[in-house]
C-alpha cells in the first residue's frame, strides 16, 4: 500500500470548507479501510493568505482528525504558487500526490481509479472533464478557446484538464527542478515526460462561496500561461510589422503612381487613420516585448514563491511547528 497525500489549496473557502474536509476525509477513510492506500495517508489543506476564516477551520480539522494537515502560507501567493507549497512540504511525507481544488466541483469518486493507474504504471494522472454542462455559454467558450490558442502557441497542454492530477514522488521531485516563478503547471506537468494516463468525470457546480477566476482573472492567468511557454506573440508581432511595411510600400507606390498621373488623393481622415493604426501596433509590439522583459526580470531576482507561516501536521514536529 502506497502512502497518499490529498494537497487541496484553499483562498477564501471558509463557505465550503468544512463540507469539502467532511468529504475528503469520509472517502480516505473508504480507501484507507479497503486497503486501496496506507493508513499514514492524509489530507493538506494549504491556506493561501486567506482573509476569511478559512485557516481556522482547518485548525479546526487538524484538531478533530488524524487525516487532517494544515500550511497556513504568510501571505497570498496566488493558486499555482499555493498547490506547489503544498506538494513541496509533502515530497517526502509520501508515496503518491493528488490534488484537487477546495470547492470539490471536480469529482473525488475518481481519485480510486486515479491510484488504479498509478498501480499501473502511470507516474502523472489526469483528471479530464468530460463535458462543460455546468458552466454558462460564455466561460464554456473562453475556456474551449483558451486551450485551442495554446495549441496553436506551441503550449502542450491536456484539454478540459485542470489543476486535478495524481502525481508520483519521483514526478513531484522532477517538477521541483522547474524553478521558475512564472508558474503555469498546466504547461509544466506534462514535460515531465513520465508515463501518464487520463481518468474522466463530469464537472460539478460549486455549492457554496464563488468562483477564484472572474473574468479579469481567467484572462490574465490564460496570457501568463501563453508567454510563460511560447515566444510565438512576439513573432506574430513581427509578422504583422512585415506586413504593414509591405501594405506601406504598395501605398506609396499608389500615390506616386497618382501623383504622375494627376489623379492625387486628398483625405486627412485616411491619413489619420494610418496613423492611429501604426502607432497602435507599436504600442502593442512594445507592451508584448515588455512582457517577456518582465518576465525575465522577475525570473532573475530569484526571490521565494512562496513562505510558510505554520505545518500543522501529524509526523514529528517541524521546525516551523516548534
Amino acid at each position: 500500500m502506497k502512502k497518499l497525500a490529498i494537497v487541496v489549496p484553499c483562498y477564501n473557502e471558509e463557505p465550503v470548507l468544512e463540507d469539502t474536509a467532511r468529504q475528503l476525509t469520509d472517502l480516505l477513510s473508504d480507501l484507507i479501510a479497503r486497503e486501496k492506500v496506507s493508513p499514514d495517508s492524509f489530507i493538506l489543506f494549504v491556506n493561501d493568505g486567506s482573509t476569511d476564516g478559512t485557516w481556522r477551520l482547518i485548525e479546526q480539522a487538524y484538531a478533530g482528525s488524524r487525516l487532517v494537515c494544515g500550511l497556513n502560507l504568510a501571505a497570498n501567493v496566488g493558486h499555482q504558487n499555493a498547490l506547489l507549497a503544498g506538494l513541496s512540504s509533502v515530497q517526502l511525507l509520501c508515496d503518491v500526490t493528488i490534488t484537487i481544488d477546495a470547492d470539490l466541483q471536480d469529482d473525488i469518486a475518481v481519485m480510486e481509479e486515479m491510484i488504479d493507474q498509478f498501480e499501473a504504471g502511470a507516474d502523472i494522472v489526469y483528471g479530464v472533464r468530460k463535458e462543460r454542462k455546468t458552466d454558462t455559454f460564455f466561460k464554456r467558450f473562453t475556456a474551449q478557446s483558451f486551450y485551442k490558442v495554446m495549441a496553436l502557441m506551441g503550449v502542450k497542454s491536456v484539454y478540459n484538464h485542470a489543476d486535478y492530477r495524481l502525481m508520483s514522488a519521483r514526478a513531484v521531485r522532477q517538477l521541483l527542478q522547474y524553478s521558475e516563478r512564472n508558474l503555469f503547471l498546466r504547461g509544466i506537468v506534462p514535460l515531465i515526460g513520465y508515463p501518464t494516463a487520463k481518468v474522466y468525470y463530469a464537472r460539478k457546480a460549486r455549492t457554496a462561496g464563488e468562483s477564484k477566476y472572474p473574468l479579469k482573472k481567467m484572462l490574465s492567468f490564460a496570457f501568463e500561461g501563453i508567454t510563460s511557454f511560447s515566444i510565438k506573440p512576439i513573432t506574430m508581432v513581427m509578422m504583422a510589422g512585415i506586413a504593414i511595411l509591405f501594405c506601406t510600400v504598395l501605398a506609396f507606390i499608389y500615390i506616386l503612381a497618382s501623383y504622375f498621373t494627376g489623379h492625387t488623393v486628398s483625405g486627412w481622415a485616411s491619413i489619420m487613420t494610418s496613423i492611429w493604426f501604426l502607432g497602435g501596433m507599436q504600442l502593442v509590439a512594445i507592451g508584448i516585448v515588455g512582457e517577456y522583459v518582465g518576465k525575465t526580470y522577475l525570473e532573475v531576482k530569484r526571490r521565494p514563491r512562496f513562505n510558510i507561516e505554520r505545518f500543522l501536521t501529524h509526523e514529528e514536529k517541524t521546525d516551523s511547528d516548534r
